[in-house]
């Protein structure tokens, strides 16, 4: 089974202060949500039920490139959530076989695999590399449904740094590419990253319907670790709706179900959120210990060190709301020793400097606070500016002197007393709207009244027109059928009159003279051949639309017609299955079609001497491409004297606004294409 990995963004919150620091803190938190590091699922059963390292030594040993190739993927994508070392070893290794076998499908999977690992273990400008590169070989080898995992990991790339435009763009791409291909499996990784999306603009109700959908095909497809971050990602949906309790039953059932997958990485994220939501119903004690637990993690487990600190910032403030802040500080320290290993993490730190300021404040270490306070405004958004001065004017009142605090009951009465003087002058702006707003209504149904007229009269107008033409088209379709049926019965039965005396001279006296039967033969042959032209024309006519299927019917037809003349030619007639067969052409624009198909065939099978003559039928967007090929002898079109035929032909396509093209020479032979 092929391979598809696909992002799936999953979030761990951090929990607002509830305690007697609670003024001081809360209106420095209001912060958009951390996007933490998105990771792929690989999409196949049973593997992580095995040993890893035993299916390596079955990996090393299989002798075929391709298949070993394959398993280093699964192998290596597997082991970035379990062993980081030993994952960066196995994918090193299977891309240097690849290239060494030039073997392209492998080569571009193990590329993509590489930014997964990198994106994982937060090196994030090889990530971007490592996917971009993954994206140009899949495009160049038309390998598409790798390019749908590139795309959809660029999407989350940028996403994750906070290049929104880009990233709904990657997202986009790779939606429309699993819709093209009938991919409903793939289709819940986009919807899964619309409703992220959704839940970063803190739209959580259109965030948590996405989330559903995304998490019904998962559970249709039995795609048990995405099915771990969808629960996640609904988990959060119902935390910030304030639904808690919902919040708490949804990561528990994740988390067994991240158990049974041997899912570590969400795992790990479930057990901070379920604490998280622990700490906003104010257990602080069990918070901290599920925490402590989500932070126990195996020595060679180094992914998702985001995560770690958002858990860091947590604890502390889960510490300082038991009233141990000298226990807050040593999660704090290492937290900070984080950012010091990952200095790009720092945006993502803004908590945990706020809430080591405030262990620092119920430890009076004012000084060092501040410091911290400092950096954490220096961190936010210029967006929150304000919300942060306000917030640093709190904290800093809580330990100032009885005089500021009568200055503030001093400004508290100027504010009462502007109110007032507002209150009046709002009465009066109110009045002013009130009026406004009655002249407007008198005014909306008078408009609106004459507008209806006016509709009326529009739509009793294009009803005369609809009639009109409707009996202009009934009267064309009359004549169309009248010229059919005069065609058939009066100049189709001349023919086969002439046929049939020419069989008749030929039986009824003895010729023997070789030339004058040649000629016999000829006049018969052509007006069979006018016969059949004939009943071409009458198909067309007596259709005003003709369907791709009557089509390639006829063109069918031709071909089986043309193999039983030649059965030395090998005739292949396909359609690929891009095809929209349900297309409908107009009756010239499908008579136009056939002819050029029917006269390139017998042009293959007159002038070529072809083994092999191919019809081939394929669409891109909105175009329908006919291409048929020989592998007979060619001509050089720049020198060829361009008979009727040619000329007849390139006419036909340019009449329906198509494009006509021929490529060919003396050694490879003829290609004829046509798009329309």
């Amino acid at each position: 089974m092929l391979l598809i990995n696909f992002f799936k963004k999953a979030s761990v919150n951090v929990s607002v202060p509830k305690g007697k620091y609670n003024l001081m803190l809360f209106l420095l938190f209001k912060m958009k949500k951390l996007a933490l590091l998105l990771i792929l699922l690989l999409s196949y059963s049973n593997i992580f039920s095995q040993n890893l390292d035993s299916l390596l030594t079955v990996a090393n040993a299989t002798k075929n490139d391709s298949a070993k190739i394959r398993m280093y993927n699964k192998i290596g994508f597997s082991y970035i959530f379990n062993d980081t070392d030993k994952a960066l070893e196995v994918i090193i290794k299977g891309k240097k076989l690849a290239k060494e076998k030039k073997f392209m499908f492998g080569l571009t999977e193990l590329t993509n695999t590489h930014g997964i690992y990198m994106d994982v273990t937060g090196k994030l400008d090889s990530a971007k590399f490592y996917f971009t590169k993954a994206l140009k070989l899949s495009r160049e080898h038309k390998i598409s449904i790798i390019e749908s995992m590139c795309l959809n990991n660029l999407g989350m790339f940028n996403w994750n740094n906070g290049n929104y435009n880009e990233a709904l763009n990657y997202f986009f791409q790779a939606l429309k590419m699993y819709e093209n291909i009938n991919d409903e499996k793939s289709v819940s990784v986009p919807l899964n990253n619309i409703g992220l999306i959704y839940q970063e603009m803190n739209l959580s109700e259109k965030a948590l319907d996405y989330h559903k959908q995304a998490l019904e095909i998962r559970k249709k497809y039995k795609l048990e670790k995405d099915q771990v971050a969808s629960l996640n990602n609904i988990g959060i949906c119902y935390k910030e709706l304030g639904q808690i309790d919902n919040a708490i039953s949804v990561y528990k059932e994740g988390l067994k179900l991240a158990k049974t997958s041997d899912n570590l990485l969400d795992y790990y994220r479930l057990l901070d959120n379920l604490a998280n939501s622990y700490h906003i119903n104010g257990d602080y004690l069990k918070s901290i210990e599920i925490h402590l637990k989500a932070l126990d993690k195996p020595d060679n487990f180094n992914a998702d060190e985001k995560g770690n600190l958002v858990a860091y910032a947590n604890l502390v403030s889960s510490y300082n709301h038991i009233n141990k802040p000298e226990k807050g500080l040593f999660f704090a320290k290492k937290g900070f020793d984080i950012i010091k290993k990952y200095p790009d993490f720092e945006h993502y730190s803004a908590d945990l400097f706020l809430h080591a300021a405030e262990s620092n404040y119920m430890l009076g270490n004012i000084k060092t606070a501040r410091t911290y306070i400092d950096r954490f405004v220096a961190i936010k958004d210029s967006l929150f500016s304000e919300q942060n001065a306000k917030a640093i004017a709190d904290l800093e009142v809580q330990y100032d002197t009885e005089k500021k605090e009568k200055q503030i009951l001093i400004q508290r009465a100027e504010l009462a007393e502007q109110s007032l003087t507002i209150q009046k002058r709002n009465y009066q702006l109110y009045g002013l709207i009130g009026l406004a707003l009655i002249l407007g209504i008198i005014g909306y149904l008078f408009y609106n009244q004459q507008k209806l007229k006016n509709q009326q009269l529009q739509k009793e107008n294009e009803l005369k027109d609809a009639l009109v033409k409707i009996e202009t088209q009934n009267r064309l379709q009359e004549q169309r059928l009248r010229i059919s049926r005069d065609l058939h019965d009066n100049i189709g039965a001349q023919l086969t009159f002439i046929i049939s005396s020419i069989d008749n001279l030929k039986y009824g006296f003895e010729i023997k003279d070789e030339q004058l039967t040649s000629k016999l033969d000829a006049i018969s042959n052509f007006a069979s051949s006018t016969i059949y032209e004939l009943r071409d024309t009458i198909w067309a006519m007596n259709k005003s639309e003709i369907s791709f299927e009557d089509l390639q019917a006829r063109i069918s037809n031709f071909i089986d017609k043309a193999n039983s003349i030649d059965d030395a030619i090998n005739f292949s007639f396909a359609i690929d299955n891009s095809v929209n067969l349900s297309k409908e052409f107009t009756s010239v624009e499908g008579m136009n079609i056939h002819r050029v198909l029917q006269e390139a065939i017998h042009n293959s099978i007159k002038h070529a001497e072809a083994s092999e003559i191919k019809v081939n039928v394929s669409q891109y967007k909105n175009a329908y491409h006919f291409e048929v090929s020989d592998n007979g002898k060619g001509f050089n079109p720049k020198t060829v004297k361009k008979g009727n035929g040619l000329n007849n032909m390139q006419n036909r396509i340019h009449d329906i606004g198509g494009e006509f093209a021929i490529t060919s020479n003396e050694t490879s032979g003829t290609k004829i294409r046509v798009k329309i």
